[in-house]
């Protein structure tokens, strides 16, 4: 942080915590939901589709006692492609760097054996270099007061936590309670990032996403692991009046087969007409002006298990 930053901060108290938390779980956890509700305003997607996380978002909440920076990462799960093993990478390396892990069980599901998984890997890592772990029983709401007790206890049996809090996202319920306690594991440190900026991630990444979140509502099971999206151009559109700005956004969104194409786009580009309009929405709310969002479907054969294509599409 520069000195002007810390400036804007005149009153930070000798308690003031500072650092990094990571939330970690199974595909479809509550992950990202959860990210967006301690920051307040979305910064990763969500999607009823597991494994859509693909990108390290960095989401910020600032309070007068502390600041709490959150990657969002992939849901760890046993990989069946070279994509797969590269997002479990991610996940290994940003637990090795933050200062405290979030776990999180969703109520409404058992706990099974990718839970189990999970908690082995953090245990082996507790064991190596100690990181304080609170284990979050998110979507609180969708289970009764007794069904969420039971899980608890279960979530309790399943490993060493140095808290067990839950929460429901969609609803708010206990989102402050979460926040206070990752919070309560930080180093005390002045604060990392300016007041009032609530994530790091690049435009363009956070264009990427919201564009690869509207593409997958309402598609088939297998298709969300298969969408690679990529912003090849963004451009103010020559001869604008000032007070009205338009942005010209080229994007490629890329899957692997003919007919993975052919469901994107719709009949008669019905389809690929909605995810503009909705992802158009969301870029404007980001941006704060008027976008011109030009969509290209493309396809990138078999690009999960190609390391050059992932490497080229930012994998």
């Amino acid at each position: 942080m520069s000195k002007d930053e810390q400036e804007s901060y005149p009153e930070v108290d000798a308690d003031f915590k500072a650092g990094f938390a990571c939330l970690v779980g199974r595909p479809n956890a509550g992950k990202s939901t959860l990210t967006n509700a301690l920051v307040g305003q979305k910064v990763a997607i969500t999607s009823s589709k597991p494994q859509t996380t693909r990108h390290t978002i960095r989401g910020i909440t600032s309070t007068e006692h502390g600041q709490l920076i959150l990657v969002d990462t992939p849901g760890l799960h046993k990989p069946r492609t070279l994509l797969g093993e590269r997002l479990n990478d991610l996940v290994r390396e940003t637990l090795l760097e933050v200062d405290v892990i979030g776990f999180c069980l969703p109520a409404d599901q058992r706990i099974g054996p990718g839970d189990q998984f999970i908690a082995a890997e953090l245990a082996e890592l507790r064991r190596g270099r100690r990181r304080p772990v609170v284990a979050i029983a998110t979507k609180s709401d969708a289970v009764d007061r007794d069904r969420l007790a039971e899980h608890l206890v279960a979530i309790d049996g399943l490993g060493e936590w140095d808290d067990i809090v839950p929460c429901s996202a969609t609803r708010g319920d206990q989102v402050d309670t979460v926040a206070e306690v990752l919070m309560s594991h930080l180093p005390t440190s002045p604060p990392l990032y300016p007041e009032g900026q609530l994530t790091d991630e690049p435009e363009a990444v956070m264009i990427a996403e919201l564009v690869r979140e509207a593409a997958l509502e309402g598609v088939r099971d297998e298709l969300p692991h298969s969408i690679a999206v990529v912003v090849e151009e963004m451009v103010p559109r020559e001869d604008r009046p000032a007070d009205n700005p338009l942005l010209d956004v080229r994007v490629n969104v890329f899957v692997e087969r003919s007919s993975q194409k052919a469901i994107i786009i719709g009949r008669g580009g019905s389809r690929l007409r909605e995810v503009g309009t909705t992802a158009r929405k969301g870029i404007e709310a980001l941006l704060g002006q008027r976008v011109y969002l030009d969509l290209h479907v493309k396809i990138a054969k078999d690009w999960q298990r190609d390391p050059n294509q992932l490497s080229r599409l930012g994998f």
